[in-house]
Parts: structure tokens; C-alpha cells; sequence
């Protein structure tokens, strides 16, 4: 198993199950059965999944990182602000708070975390 992550769409997923049930089924009556086709097919559908994965990663890490940066600006916005605003900056540093607990669920989710 690799650690490198890849994101499969419902087509290549059910493409890539039938390709390895094909082959097992070719495994069974031999080595030299078994179609040289299928792992060429297999290695694209790989291909196109750890490109989609990698370019996914880098878009929720970047994500991640804007919702940082946003949190750590509501709260000094939030220290600076006078009394009469003070429950603007409050609600606007919680909705960044929520912003980055999201990114990182999603993260989470996706196993890149």
C-alpha cells in the first residue's frame, strides 16, 4: 500500500473493481492467462486518481492555510476593536474559527491528516 493519496471518481472505481475481479478470475487459470492489458488499464486509472489526489491535497492545504491566516486576522480585529464593535469582531473571529474546524474535518475526511 502507498501513502500517496488518490481520488477516484465513481466510474474509475467501478471500472478499476470489475478490471481486478477480471484478473483474479485470470489469476485462477494461470499466471501466463493473465491479459497484460488489465494492469496497463489499472495503472491509468492509478495515474489519473493520484493526479486528481495530489492537485485535491494541495487545494485543501492551501484552503487550510487561507483559513489560518483569516482566523488570526478576525482575532486581532477582534482585540482592537472598541466596545460598540467589539460583537461584530466576536461573531466574524467564530465564523473563521468554524472556517478552519471545516478545512480540518475535510482534511480529516480525506486522509491527509
Amino acid at each position: 500500500m502507498t501513502d500517496v493519496y488518490r481520488s477516484y471518481t465513481r466510474a474509475e472505481k467501478r471500472e478499476r473493481a470489475r478490471l481486478l475481479i477480471r484478473g483474479a478470475k485470470q489469476a485462477l487459470a494461470g499466471a501466463e492467462a493473465i491479459d497484460p492489458r488489465f494492469e496497463r488499464r489499472l495503472d491509468a486509472i492509478d495515474a489519473r486518481a493520484e493526479d486528481r489526489g495530489r492537485r485535491e491535497a494541495a487545494a485543501l492545504r492551501r484552503q487550510y492555510d487561507k483559513a489560518q491566516d483569516d482566523l488570526a486576522a478576525a482575532r486581532a480585529a477582534e482585540r482592537a476593536a472598541k466596545w460598540a464593535d467589539r460583537a461584530t469582531a466576536k461573531q466574524a473571529r467564530k465564523q473563521a474559527e468554524r472556517r478552519v474546524r471545516d478545512t480540518e474535518r475535510a482534511i480529516r475526511r480525506a486522509g491527509l491528516a
